[in-house]
């Protein structure tokens, strides 16, 4: 099974860049977007329902933030046994962060973390965000779910995922407590997929800021991921970061996925 995630940095504007010929040669058998910024409602039939795949999309109450959706091929993997938008958290769910899909004991999530910028209530509210996604991810694990998260998860974890780490100590993003609990979901028994599949590899980056032009200097953050249970990483065939794809100031991110062992 081939998984994308994209934070695509409003779905039209990718739409009109190459989003539908990246969807079709991709390869995905789910594909996961963020920051779709538009109401599911008013979208366009093409992107809303493009031949050969399935799709749902969340929206949160502010028009034109936020927002999250997947695509799934219909020819290969189908419609999904169940598709849950949210996490039943009204102050989370009201901005349109989460969806899942499930196939079987399979729970994929697609999130649009958040960001903390804005100082430090949005900070704590992140934070908060993070320990209830964590809560569910190890409950689904103990029911004997198969479970996989992906995302803009908007934090770089060590110095190296990040071109300038010492410029960016005190910015949210790479802040301590941010970095922490991704610290803490890895001691919980989770895995960093591309980080497993690439360990030593340097400057490759997922995010770079279009206001400081930094995409063509790479001077980017590696802020997206795909996450599994630790008991899943023999089945890891492949990760990948697309930084040669463009079409947003995201660069999608992929895994491979074997199947998983009859007992």
């Amino acid at each position: 099974m081939k998984l994308v995630s994209w934070n695509i940095n409003g779905i039209r504007a990718a739409w009109r860049k190459g989003l539908p010929e990246y969807l079709r040669d991709s390869g995905a058998d789910l594909f996961f977007v963020q920051e779709s910024k538009v109401d599911p409602h008013q979208l366009e039939k093409e992107i809303k329902h493009p031949e050969g795949f399935g799709t749902s999309f969340v929206s949160g109450d502010r028009k034109g933030y936020s927002g999250v959706g997947v695509y799934w091929n219909e020819a290969t993997v189908g419609e999904p046994d169940e598709v849950v938008h949210g996490l039943g958290i009204e102050r989370f769910d009201r901005e349109g962060r989460v969806i899942m899909v499930r196939y079987g004991d399979l729970h994929v999530f697609g999130n649009y973390f958040p960001n903390g910028g804005q100082g430090p209530d949005r900070v704590a509210y992140k934070l908060d965000f993070y320990d209830h996604m964590l809560r569910r991810m190890n409950r689904l694990r103990r029911e004997g779910a198969d479970v996989v998260v992906c995302g803009d998860f908007n934090t770089a974890h060590r110095p190296f995922d990040l071109a300038r780490p010492d410029e960016h100590a005190n910015t949210s993003g790479f802040l301590p407590e941010e970095r922490a609990w991704l610290e803490r979901m890895l001691a919980d028994g989770w895995v960093d997929t591309w980080r497993h599949v690439h360990p030593n590899t340097r400057e490759v980056y997922s995010w770079w800021s279009y206001q400081t032009i930094a995409r063509p200097k790479n001077i980017g953050w590696r802020i997206d991921y795909f996450v599994v249970d630790e008991a899943a990483t023999d089945r890891i065939a492949d990760a990948s970061i697309e930084d040669q794809v463009e079409g947003s100031d995201h660069a999608p991110v992929t895994l491979e996925l074997r199947p998983r062992a009859q007992a």
